[in-house]
């Protein structure tokens, strides 16, 4: 093999050194201008290409998808006057999954203008119209198999005819949908919101109450009709909160004592009572800035004081000199002057400015309004309940009456005025064995199998075993290719045999065997070759 390379190596710099200097300088060139038309290829090729992601949009819904698609660091073009957004064909599908659960487009639709550039000659308008019935269906599956949790998908459409005359009415689409949900998942509201959404903004005249979507198990999803922050008034919705609730709290207990006790030692079982009521008012609030005093801030203070002192006034004018005056008649004064008098008059203002409070207040629901906690530990010897000390079956009442007291909502700790005996009350300890724990563990082990160690280190040395024997195989290999590359080289030796003529006293048939016999004690593999090239000519 290194003789091989040799050999190349020689016959190519002799072909170099046999080359004139315009010769060597035309072969760099050409081989400088190959290679960089190839990078020029290669660029060219792996630079993404710009598809139609939305069309028909308005310049709101097309400045509202751009910032969004600007947010998450997509490039987007704008094309035909801004009414249709442009991104990478390879991020198309999943932009429209994602964008769909955000609610988006509001107008406009996804184009679909393949189906024009696909379509042969000769298309009737019926088949045209089941060729895109079909490409529909087909996108649209695809596009709800990139949502997390569905393995795949199967859409049918139904698209009337539009109606011919003006009077008649539009008639409506509609689509029906079954998912097969991967194992262990399952679509919370907002991934169903968007997939609703998807379909009908997908489907020309497609009302999402024409939407039917059920999975493999014939459970039908439902589009919630509530805005972002509330909460969904469904019994399922409702139903699907509390167990998770349930579930999160009986992981936390689960893993917390069993920790403390061992993970077979202990089960444990979670009641919560869920209010959803949604509360939303308005409060406006006067309150004193000085509350201990009741008093607020002087903004202004108006002091008026006036006092008088001085004589009475004597009685003055003619009687009976007015137009409507009894002639001759003369009126006793209320004072004829002998009288003094005092006036005084004192007056304080002062403006306090109080806080006016507004309040707007909207109640956040899924409080938790009540808890049970059920517990069952069993003792370290199971045979003996009283080997769990008196101090541990405390502890462990301390702990759950700590998680009860703060999963509560603490509006409703605070108006029952729970106590520590209200709270224990709502914990059960309860200390047995197991019977059930010997056969659920028999098929735990039975399906756990045997450890991960086992298989990595079998893996490790199956990985070893088909190396090395990689390795024999190649190292055999070279060394056929060494020896009938020397055998090609070295040519055999012809064999040489004795003149039967330079012994003249024996007889020719005596000389032979004689030959042959020296032949086959001192050279038996030339002997072998000569026997067989009498065999081949006989």
């Amino acid at each position: 093999m290194n003789r091989t390379l040799t050999q190349m190596k020689t016959k190519t710099a002799a072909f170099w050194n046999n080359r004139s200097k315009t010769q060597k300088i035309l072969m760099v060139s050409g081989l400088a201008a190959f290679i960089i038309l190839l990078i020029v290829v290669i660029i060219f090729t792996s630079s993404e290409k710009m598809v139609p992601l939305y069309k028909d949009l308005s310049a709101e819904e097309a400045g509202k998808i751009k910032e969004e698609l600007d947010t998450k660091k997509v490039s987007s073009e704008l094309a035909d006057g801004g009414t249709v957004i442009k991104v990478p064909e390879s991020q198309v599908d999943s932009l429209k999954v994602q964008l769909a659960a955000e609610g988006l487009p509001k107008t406009g639709s996804i184009d679909y203008s393949f189906f024009g550039q696909n379509a042969g000659f000769g298309l009737t308008d019926n088949e045209f119209d089941v060729l895109k019935v079909e490409a529909t269906q087909t996108e649209l599956s695809n596009l709800i198999n990139e949502m997390d949790g569905i393995k795949s998908s199967k859409v049918m459409i139904n698209m009337p005819k539009e109606a011919v005359f003006v009077g008649e009415g539009q008639p409506e689409a509609s689509a029906s949908i079954v998912l097969q949900i991967k194992p262990g998942y399952s679509l919370d509201q907002s991934q169903i919101n968007g997939l609703y959404h998807l379909v009908s903004k997908s489907v020309p005249n497609l009302k999402e109450d024409n939407i039917v979507i059920m999975d493999q198990n014939s459970t039908y999803y439902d589009k919630s009709d509530s805005g972002a922050g509330s909460v969904s008034d469904s019994y399922a919705s409702q139903q699907g909160i509390k167990s998770q609730v349930e579930k999160d709290i009986q992981k936390h207990v689960q893993s917390l004592l069993g920790t403390m006790m061992g993970q077979d030692k202990v089960v444990v079982s979670v009641t919560a009572d869920i209010d959803f009521t949604k509360e939303k008012r308005t409060e406006d609030i006067v309150e004193p800035v000085d509350k201990d005093n009741m008093e607020g801030i002087a903004v202004s203070a108006e002091k008026v004081a006036e006092t008088y002192k001085g004589d009475g006034a004597a009685n003055g004018g003619t009687a009976g000199t007015g137009s409507n005056d009894t002639a001759n008649t003369k009126y006793a004064g209320a004072n004829d002057g002998s009288n003094s008098g005092d006036y005084e008059k004192s007056s304080n203002k002062i403006n306090y400015e109080v806080n006016r409070i507004h309040k707007e207040i909207a109640e956040s629901p899924y409080k938790v309004r009540d808890l049970g906690i059920q517990v069952m530990v069993e003792p370290p010897n199971p045979k003996n309940a009283a080997s769990l000390s008196a101090q541990r079956q405390a502890d462990i009442q301390k702990i759950l009456g700590t998680v009860v007291r703060t999963s509560l909502d603490k509006n409703e700790t605070q108006n029952q005025n729970l106590t520590a005996n209200d709270i224990n009350n709502k914990i059960v300890v309860s200390v047995q064995p197991f019977d059930g724990k010997t056969s659920l563990n028999t098929n735990s082990a039975q399906s756990s199998g045997l450890p991960i160690w086992v298989y990595i280190t079998g893996g490790v040395l199956l990985a070893a075993i088909i190396l090395l024997i990689i390795l024999l195989i190649r190292k055999k290999r070279s060394q056929e290719d060494e020896y009938e590359e020397y055998e090609y080289e070295t040519a055999p030796e012809p064999v040489r045999l004795p003149d039967i003529n330079e012994e003249k006293n024996e007889t020719e048939e005596t000389v032979r065997r004689k030959q042959l016999e020296k032949m086959a004690k001192e050279k038996p593999e030339d002997f072998a070759k000569l026997l067989r090239s009498w065999l081949d000519e006989d």
